[in-house]
């Protein structure tokens, strides 16, 4: 069974939480969420930089870890494989891979049920000249390709082949350092490369990198195990990897995505935010577009302030053409945040388009929003148009994965009503205690057990 990581006072400690999938939140919408809330680590950086652990024999200290279902997996895995793991303060855990052996295999259950069980890949490779790997899990939001991940180690010595498990292979003397070209710049597979190379004596250079903030967090903390990498936010990565890596200790960056989402939850129940302890450059874009859906922030320091009230009106191009939102590699509007757009947009004065050209199935959920009174019309996989600002009503909805079921939690939060909200094991991948903070902010957000559907005859 899947267990949580949940704060406790004093301590973090482990609970059984496949019960998540029998639970359900219930919500009284309709009231603005007011206050203070401080960003949890960022759940895409938290993953590698654990994945980064494997790398070397000696302790690893991370900080500011999110405590949710997703690091929980990830940390069973590592034990799995024989490394330990001990939690040294609330968000803070120390990882020693001493214990892991070249024979070691990673857990097939729970390596299916994360996308990021395969960032483990690149440590083992590099470490042990091979990785066995499962078939990764995670949302069902499109076609997300391994081939940027396998032609990287390609690039760098190793051969592969798919069987029940994909078995990756290094050279005989281990990977060599070379030049390694994305044909996309994918996050995963360029943060595999990135760990692989570390602990490829050598210089590699990755092309066409993705240089999220989580990648540039994953860069720096190699860094400090004794890696030398130039080109850090850009998408040249230059590596110099060493035949053997240090311990070090790590705060994880503030997760920008969680920030976009509570300013989003400020603006569409008018309510006022002070957001703190972000990296407000990581916050550019995001900024930037909420801003032409009538969503205005300032920054006060680290701090992100959302005033309260605010009248949210897209604003038209030039010429009168329809608003528009575009996910894209960084620095462009990040895809995780394209859920949440969308569900800001039903508030929104005017018409929207929305492009989400990275995952077919990503706006799927949009039939829960219209459920609930939203005006929006697919076009096709990847694109939807929003006209608002509608009048949602609560309704019963299942989340298919986790900023969906964010996205719902927003539009549920800004109904008139009583809203359900089945599935929460979805969103607690990804969102620490999220309706205890929510709670903390005015909400009324209640998790409660399902029962079970009576048989039918």
């Amino acid at each position: 069974m899947d267990r949580m990581t949940v704060t406790l006072p004093g301590r973090p400690v482990r609970i059984d939480a496949a019960s998540s999938t029998m639970e359900k939140f219930v919500i009284e919408g309709g009231v603005p969420l007011c206050g203070e809330v401080v960003p949890a680590g960022n759940k895409n950086g938290a993953l590698p930089i654990l994945a980064a652990a494997v790398l070397t024999s000696e302790p690893v200290v991370i900080g500011n870890i999110p405590l949710i279902r997703d690091v929980d997996a990830m940390l069973s895995l590592l034990e799995g494989l024989g490394a330990t793991v001990e939690w040294t303060g609330d968000h803070e855990v120390t990882v020693c891979a001493a214990g892991i052996q070249a024979e070691s295999r990673l857990d097939r259950d729970r390596a299916e049920r994360i996308r990021a069980s395969f960032l483990l890949a690149g440590p083992l490779l590099a470490r042990f000249g091979s990785a066995v790997m499962p078939p990764p899990g995670g949302d069902v939001i499109g076609r997300r390709r391994l081939d940027p991940h396998l032609d990287a180690f390609a690039a760098l010595g190793a051969s592969f082949r798919h069987e029940r498990d994909i078995v990756i292979e290094a050279p005989k003397g281990g990977l060599r350092a070379g030049e390694v070209f994305m044909d996309e710049p994918s996050v995963m597979a360029t943060e595999n490369a990135l760990l692989a190379a570390a602990l490829t004596p050598g210089e590699t250079i990755i092309g066409n990198a993705a240089c999220e903030p989580h990648v540039q967090d994953l860069a720096r903390m190699l860094v400090k195990m004794g890696a030398e990498i130039r080109g850090i936010g850009s998408n040249v990565l230059v590596i110099t990897g060493r035949d053997e890596l240090c311990g070090c200790a790590h705060q994880v960056g503030p997760d920008h995505i969680e920030i976009g989402s509570f300013m989003a939850l400020a603006a569409v129940t008018g309510g006022e935010m002070r957001i703190v302890n972000t990296q407000p450059e990581d916050l550019r874009m995001i900024r930037l577009v909420f801003s032409k859906l009538g969503l205005h922030s300032e920054l006060d320091g680290a701090d992100v302030l959302v005033p309260g009230g605010q009248r949210l009106v897209a604003a038209r191009d030039v010429g009168e053409y329809k608003a528009k939102v575009q996910d894209g590699p960084w620095p462009a509007f990040p895809a995780d945040l394209t859920s949440i757009a969308i569900a800001l947009a039903t508030q929104c004065e005017g018409s929207v388009l929305i492009h989400e050209w990275m995952f077919e199935n990503r706006m799927i959920f949009t039939d829960k929003l219209v459920l609930m009174g939203a005006d929006i019309t697919m076009c096709d996989p990847h694109r939807a148009i929003v006209n608002g600002p509608s009048r949602l009503r609560g309704e019963r909805v299942e989340s298919p994965d986790i900023r969906a079921g964010m996205a719902m939690l927003i539009a549920a939060l800004c109904a008139e009503g009583r809203s359900e909200i089945g599935n929460i094991g979805q969103i607690d991948r990804g969102y620490e205690r999220i309706d205890a903070r929510l709670r903390a902010l005015g909400g009324h957000v209640d998790r409660v057990l399902t029962e079970p559907e009576p048989a039918r005859a």
